[in-house]
């Protein structure tokens, strides 16, 4: 099985500007009910990042609460760790649990086409009936 088999498709990703204040990506989280924003790359040659819980969480207790003058750009992951929708999901899998990350951008000639996320392969795993 492949990545883009498995994956969540772009279309249902939400991606922000690089410059999206912090208050409003986690407004946006929590409307959303998501852990995870994509922030845009900024240009053709530019990455794709993450802003995740985590992230804004290790950047409240850095700011002391004070979070307000911070952007997307200035927390996430940029560049976030990506992998091709022709991968083996195996192997996407095999770089999440070796690595600690929950999620996996899909990008092909530096376009955004996805994300993988762990919560993505267990429920291809639990569907599977030979389990």
């Amino acid at each position: 099985m492949l990545v883009h088999e498995v994956m969540t498709p772009r279309e249902k990703l939400i991606v922000i500007p690089q410059m999206t204040p912090i208050r409003e990506a986690l407004r946006l989280m929590k409307k959303q009910s998501i852990r995870a924003l994509v922030v845009d790359k900024n240009g053709t040659s530019g990455a794709y990042g993450l802003v995740t819980f985590k992230n804004i969480l290790q950047s409240i207790v850095a700011e002391e609460g004070d979070i307000d003058l911070l952007s997307a750009y200035d927390i996430a992951m940029i560049p976030a760790i990506s992998v091709s929708r022709n991968l083996g999901m195996k192997y996407a899998a095999q770089m999440m649990v070796k690595n600690s990350i929950k999620r996996l951008l899909v990008v092909d000639d530096n376009e955004l086409h996805g994300i993988l996320t762990m919560t993505d392969i267990i429920g291809v795993l639990l569907a599977d009936e030979t389990l």
